[in-house]
Formats: C-alpha cells, structure tokens, sequence
C-alpha cells in the first residue's frame, strides 16, 4: 500500500476519528447511531495511522506531497 494522504489530512482524519469514537462510545445517541459513529471514528483512525484511504486509490487520488514507497 502506497501512503496517499498527507499529514495534514492524516492529523485532521486522526482528531475526527478520535472525537466520533469517544462520541460514538458516551455520546448518549441511540445504539444505532453510536455504533455508526464508533464505526466511522475507526475508519478515520486507521486511515490516520497508515497513511492509505481505499477510495484515494480508486478514484486515483493523492494528497502526499511526495511519492512514498510501499509498505
């Protein structure tokens, strides 16, 4: 997997992430809609920590500001 998304964004994606988890997890919403936000906070978070987003590769898209090597 080749890193397409930079640091700034990865920051971003790391603090939202985070925020949907401790909202999903406390919030006080209904189950459904905790679960989604825990669900999308993980997403956000893994996308953060590997620095790859699978619908960047698809759609051929790319917010590093270099060309990374694989994984």
């Amino acid at each position: 997997m080749k890193a397409n998304v930079g640091n700034v964004e990865r920051i971003i994606r790391g603090v939202a992430g985070a925020g949907l988890l401790i909202f999903g997890l406390v919030g006080g919403l209904e189950a459904t809609m905790g679960y989604v936000a825990m669900g999308v906070g993980v997403v956000l978070l893994f996308t953060a920590v590997s620095g790859f987003c699978p619908p960047y590769a698809i759609f051929g898209i790319n917010t590093c500001g270099t060309k990374s090597s694989e994984s």
